[in-house]
Order: C-alpha cells, then structure tokens, then sequence
C-alpha cells in the first residue's frame, strides 16, 4: 500500500487520459473502431515513456537529494508542467517551426488539419535532434563516470579505467568530441553540418548548466534558497529534454495525431514523476548499490544509440529494453551486494 501512494495521482491521470484518448477517437473517426484505436496508441505511448524513461526517474531522484526543500517542489511541480507540456506539446510544434518557416498558430493548424506532413517534418528534424540530445546525454555519463571522487564501481574494469582519467582536464569534452567529428564524417554534407550544430549547441547547453550551477553554488551571496537550487533545476529540465527526444520522434511511428501523443507521453512522463519521488522519499539509491551506476550506463547506452539513429533507424523497443536490462542486472547486483554483506 505504501507504494501504490506514490503512483495515485498517476493512476488517475492515466484513466482521465485513456478516456480522453478515447473520445479523441470517437470525435476523429466516429467509430467504436477509432475509439478502440486510439485507446490502445495511448496506451501504448504510455509504456513506451515509461520504459525510455526509468533511468531519467533515477537520475533525477539522484540529483533532487543535493536540492534544498523549496527547489525540490519547484521541480516537482513547474519542473514537472514544463516536462509534460513543454516537451510533450510544445517542443513538436516548436520543430515545425523551426522546420518550416511558418508560425506556431500555422505549425498547430498544420498539426490539425495535415498530420502526416506535420510528422514528416519532425521526423526530417532527427539528425539535429540526436546531435543535441545524444552530446548532452554522453556529457551526462561521461562526468558521472570520469570522476576522480568516485568511488563505488559496478562494471569495475571499465568504470576503474575511466576514473583514471578524471585527472585529464577536458578529457571528458574531448571524448565526445571526437566522436561527434567521427559520426558527422559519415552523414552527407547537408546533413553533417545540422548534425554538428546541434552537437556543439548541445555540449554548449550542458556547460552553461554546469557553470550556472557552479556559480550559484559557490556564490557567497547565494541565498539558502537559490543556492543548489537553480542550477540543479535547469540540469535536470534540459535531461528531462534530451530524454524526451527519443519518446517524442518515437511516437510518430505509431500515430500523427499531436493531441494523442501530448497524452499518452504525458501519462508516461505523470510516472516518472511518481518513480522520482518514490525513489527520494524511500531513499532506495542509497538501499541499493549499484542502482545509479545501471541508469548512468542506461543513458551512455541511449547517447551511443542517439548518435546511430542518424545513419540507421533503431528501434524505440530496442532502445527501451536496453535501458531497461542495465537497470535490471544493476538491482539483482545490489540485492546480491546486500546479502553478501549479511
């Protein structure tokens, strides 16, 4: 019962969404078929949120423990809004409009009225979607793992080889780097220029993140309200970003419907919420060992994948179960670390 608390307001969202999802259905097609329909598309973005997303519960969870009170509220409540309509409705339309040239009033007509060119559009924007979100995921994992203060290893030879590393300044920068220049060599010239934009923008977005936390964290004049806070909230809005790319391209693979999406994501995204908290108030990453470790791998696994996706197309289920299976054999490892220490 304990648990089921955290994951009430969830439950709830989840049936006024499957009910509003199905009254999309009936309004668009007029039929117990398109009811059925689009109840079921809902119901399976939710899922698939869920899955690409679980790692994202954990890491913010990790983050919120060095937040003070009043920022940890803040990011539960704004944090959570900007989450589910910023990136789940607006960001779409944002990418037509950057796309197209036309207006946000067009982009939503556009998304109305032509839903398959809507789709098109956003699914030609994924080479600079995967730049950005794949440089500001691998900068993610990288700064967790290259990290002279760390100490706890799960995958110890790669996560050992890697510490040794931390003392190198910039070497973490470099790495992703050289990476970027190696896949942007292999897309067309057009395309390579798109990609390596959105890369630096993204290595520029976790950097400016980096140092506004630094700033306000080590400001003496930092109030207790602002300092840890702000900083902190804006990592984690733009990892609630980068995460949500692969969820929102994703989606027009099963339906074109804007509305549809901004439903089934949102429900997915109201139980990451619940995960978070959860995660927080339970303190189950202190309880288990190597829990972190299996989600850090999860999003260098997802940035490796990101970066793919712009020469072949990889499965969302592909991408879901591979996070999924990090996280999975990082638990069975806690639990085995916490017998053994019995």
């Amino acid at each position: 019962m304990s648990v089921i608390k955290y994951f009430r307001g969830a439950i709830i969202v989840t049936v006024m969404g499957l009910l509003l999802a199905a009254w999309l259905g009936w309004v668009y097609f007029g039929t117990l078929g398109g009811v059925v329909k689009f109840f079921t598309i809902g119901a399976i973005l939710a899922v698939l949120e869920i899955s690409l997303s679980f790692d994202n519960a954990i890491v913010n969870a990790n983050k919120l423990k060095t937040m003070s009170e009043i920022w940890r509220k803040r990011f539960l409540t704004w944090g959570i809004l900007i989450a589910v309509f910023g990136m789940r409705v607006v960001f779409p339309v944002l990418i037509v409009v950057a796309a197209s040239g036309l207006g946000p009033i067009e982009a939503i007509k556009l998304a109305i009225n032509e839903p398959v060119q809507y789709a098109k559009i956003v699914g030609e924007a994924h080479v600079s979607i995967a730049g950005f979100g794949g440089t500001f995921l691998m900068m993610v994992a990288l700064s967790y793992f290259v990290d002279e203060a760390k100490e706890v290893h799960w995958i110890g030879v790669l996560e050992r080889w890697m510490r040794k590393f931390a003392s190198v300044r910039g070497v973490e920068v470099a790495s992703v780097l050289l990476i970027v220049l190696c896949f942007s060599s292999l897309l067309p010239k057009l395309e390579s220029a798109r990609f390596l934009f959105a890369s630096i923008a993204g290595l520029f977005a976790f950097l400016c993140v980096e140092l506004i936390g630094h700033i306000l964290d080590k400001s003496n004049a930092a109030t207790t309200v602002t300092k840890g806070g702000v900083g902190a909230f804006l990592y984690l809005e733009v990892l609630d970003a980068s995460f949500s790319f692969d969820g929102v391209i994703g989606a027009f693979a099963l339906t074109q419907n804007l509305f549809l999406i901004a439903i089934g994501l949102g429900i997915g995204a109201m139980y990451v919420r619940s995960m978070t908290i959860m995660l927080v108030e339970k303190e189950t990453l202190a309880e288990f060992r190597y829990l972190e470790h299996g989600a850090f791998w999860s999003i260098l696994i997802l940035s490796i994948l990101m970066f793919l996706q712009t020469l072949w197309h990889v499965s969302e289920v592909v991408t879901g179960l591979l996070g999924a299976l990090f996280i999975a054999m990082s638990l069975i490892s806690s639990i085995s670390y916490r017998r053994s220490q019995k």
